[in-house]
């Protein structure tokens, strides 16, 4: 048995022993007891404490990032129970939650959406974690609050702001394996009624080689760059206003080898987004937000020929997003609180392989009533109304209640309605690979651009009639249900969660026609119906004030409905490797869902020396095996399938110490025994050692 076995069945083993609660609130006002290290705005747009929301929500601290060294908000999003950061067939890599795919996970900062997706995947990389202040992680369909993207989750990057009136700040360098440098300088004050904040994160790297056989680097070296200011101004205790501004660019190295051709060039990202909100509080029981927000990405790429100059591939991507939402929150008595909102997005999409720049228009209204109906019950009932100018209206409702069996035993469930909207790209796109010759259509396009293939010659086969085409493409939705259990009591927090996610109408690509050169063309098409199903156990046991032990398991079903019925009527077949006989299959041989471990764990110890000024820290994440792709051509993956990678455990460790009260060194190492998958993950550069040097002031 290999080291990551033995890992594995540790890990999961003391996930399942152990679990981890959170702290109940019993009959009072939860603005009233606020414990400033656990309040979360995601869940309901209002400040709750973490222990007394009855959803599933991960609160990630600035002191917790600071210990473990993570740089970027990838990196600790892959240390939390039922989240991962995965690639997809095109190699982009997004994040994974209780099985539901990045394109159903909706990304905020300050409560406000961030755009420019590839694929669907929002690369999180893109975030430094240098001026954060914590992260919120909603699980389940959020889409009474949120609308489109929020289907299968939330997470809120939460930022600093200026607090203290005398000047603070930190400076911060960090040295890593592969070249890689990144610095941090955040500045912040606030005094008397106006408060400012200056950050700016700076991270290069060599990028690395899994593959020396193989022409050009598995990650070619890259620099960015993020600058993000704020600024505060309290008019009086009645209104108080908020701006800030990000820009983020990255370059980085492309290379390409085609046939002995070698192609080189650059590709460039440029972010920017702007965020003003007015605070109004017109009473005691009433309160108004009043917010603006603007955001624009653009990325391109070239690749060329050094010596002939001849261009391989150039694309652009110009996407951008305004918004303005008014909010108010009213207090009808103690306990409960009604919140309601309005708002407008209009988003505009100019990229390579659309006939013209995209524009979408959507109107949304939404109302939340969080009660308790009587002492021991918390009961919160939201909806929100969509109306956009691309697909049907929807309706969004949610309902979520949380019951306080005992001061150290609470009940909680949910059930809510999300959905997420066709996008840009499953709309309007018309795209053609030149090396292999196949065409992707999008919806809105796919008759038009087909008539125009067969005119000139193109088509040897048509395979749907217009009248198929004409009902637009529905949205996909989801019915989502979490119900738990939390117990928190002396050194002991734990918390049980089942959830289950039931999805309609997933969006795929179908054959709608085939070419005379043999190759296919690809349009979009509802038909999907699919599930995610499981628990999760989270666990904190706290011997005392110096030493923390936690960990947490996710149990993972996730399948395609349709493929389920077609194994039961003995439809489906695969050859035996062993016999070389061909079989029917049934559900038992049915694996699920591509890209999906059945088991995942963490384990960490946190340990402070107070006397020394130090504190040491170790993290395990395990993640089983999972299929990249079916294999054998029978339309699931199975257990005969041969695209499986197998389970592996990574290990990051960290030590802090500091000196004269304001200088912290750290040393750390991720990916601790140096685990690579160079055919199947290029994601694991292998081991990664770093020294950090951190001076406040």
């Amino acid at each position: 048995m290999n080291l990551n076995n033995v890992l594995a069945a540790i890990f999961i083993g003391l996930a399942l022993t152990l679990t981890r609660g959170q702290e109940n609130l019993e009959a009072q006002d939860a603005s009233t007891i606020l414990d400033l290290e656990e309040v979360i705005v995601t869940a309901t747009r209002t400040e709750r404490q973490l222990s007394s929301l009855p959803l599933p929500v991960t609160l990630i601290s600035k002191k917790q990032l600071q210990k473990t060294g993570v740089i970027r908000l990838d990196e600790i999003l892959n240390e939390q129970t039922g989240i991962i950061t995965v690639a997809d067939e095109s190699g982009f890599e997004g994040i994974q939650m209780q099985g539901i795919a990045s394109d159903y996970i909706l990304i905020l900062i300050d409560g406000v959406p961030l755009v420019g997706r590839s694929s669907g995947n929002f690369d999180l990389s893109r975030l430094t974690v240098g001026n954060i202040k914590q992260i919120e992680v909603v699980k389940g369909p959020s889409s009474s609050l949120y609308g489109s993207e929020a289907l299968g989750g939330v997470v809120n990057i939460i930022t600093e702001t200026p607090k203290d009136s005398s000047l603070a700040g930190e400076v911060s360098y960090r040295l890593a394996s592969f070249n890689t440098h990144d610095a941090n300088i955040n500045i912040k004050q606030k005094k008397n009624q106006f408060g400012y904040s200056l950050f700016a994160n700076t991270l290069a790297s060599d990028g690395y080689d899994l593959r020396p056989d193989v022409e050009g680097q598995t990650v070619n070296p890259f620099n960015n760059y993020t600058l993000n200011g704020q600024v505060v101004y309290d008019f009086d205790e009645s209104l108080k206003l908020f701006s800030s501004a990000r820009y983020y660019y990255q370059n980085q190295d492309a290379v390409l080898a085609v046939d002995e051709e070698v192609f080189e060039g650059s590709s460039d990202i440029n972010e920017f987004n702007a965020h003003l909100r007015a605070d109004h509080y017109a009473s005691k029981k009433l309160n108004f937000q009043y917010e603006f927000y603007y955001t624009k990405y653009k990325a391109s790429e070239l690749l060329e020929s050094p010596i002939s100059e001849d261009v391989f591939s150039q694309s652009e991507f110009d996407q951008d997003l305004l918004r303005p939402e008014i909010r108010a929150s009213y207090t009808i008595k103690p306990n409960h609180v009604i919140t309601t909102g309005l708002g407008y997005n209009h988003e505009n999409l100019d990229r390579t392989f659309f006939d013209e720049q995209i524009t979408f228009n959507s109107q949304y209204v939404y109302a939340q009533y969080d009660f308790y109906p009587f002492e021991k019950l918390n009961v919160i009932l939201g909806a929100r109304f969509d109306n956009h100018s691309e697909y049907q209206s929807q309706f969004s409702p949610k309902f979520s209640a949380n019951y306080s069996l005992s001061s150290a035993i609470s009940v909680k469930g949910s059930v809510g309605y999300g959905f997420k909207a066709p996008d840009f790209r499953q709309l309007y796109f018309d795209f053609t690979n030149s090396a292999v010759g196949y065409t992707v259509l999008g919806y809105n396009v796919a008759v038009e651009k087909i008539q125009e293939l067969d005119a000139q010659g193109q088509l040897s086969d048509i395979l749907f009639t217009p009248s198929a085409l004409e009902e637009p493409l529905k949205p996909e939705s989801s019915v989502g249900y979490n119900f738990g259990l939390a117990y928190n009591r002396g050194k002991l927090k734990t918390e049980l969660n089942f959830f289950r996610n039931d999805f309609e109408n997933l969006i795929d690509t179908r054959i709608i026609a085939r070419k005379t050169n043999g190759q296919n063309v690809f349009s979009y098409t509802n038909f999907s119906k699919i599930y995610t199903t499981g628990l999760e156990v989270n666990t904190q046991y706290k011997i005392d004030e110096r030493l923390t032990f936690s960990g947490g398991y996710q149990l993972l079903f996730a399948k395609d409905k349709e493929q389920k019925e077609a194994l039961e009527e003995g439809t489906v077949f695969a050859r035996d490797p062993q016999t070389l006989q061909t079989i029917a299959l049934d559900n038992s041989d049915y694996f699920g869902l591509v890209n999906r471990s059945r088991h995942t764990a963490n384990f960490k110890i946190f340990y402070d020396v107070p006397n020394w000024k130090a504190n040491i820290n170790l993290r395990i994440n395990y993640r089983s095996k999972y299929g990249l792709f079916d294999s054998n051509g029978n339309g699931i993956l199975d257990d005969f399938d041969t695209s499986f990678v197998d389970g592996y455990a990574l290990t990051n460790i960290a030590l802090n110490k500091t000196f004269y009260n304001n200088y912290t060194v750290q040393l750390g190492a991720n990916n601790l025994f140096d685990y690579t998958d160079n055919e199947n993950i290029p994601s694991l550069a292998g081991i990664q050692a770093f020294v950090k040097l951190n001076i406040q002031f």
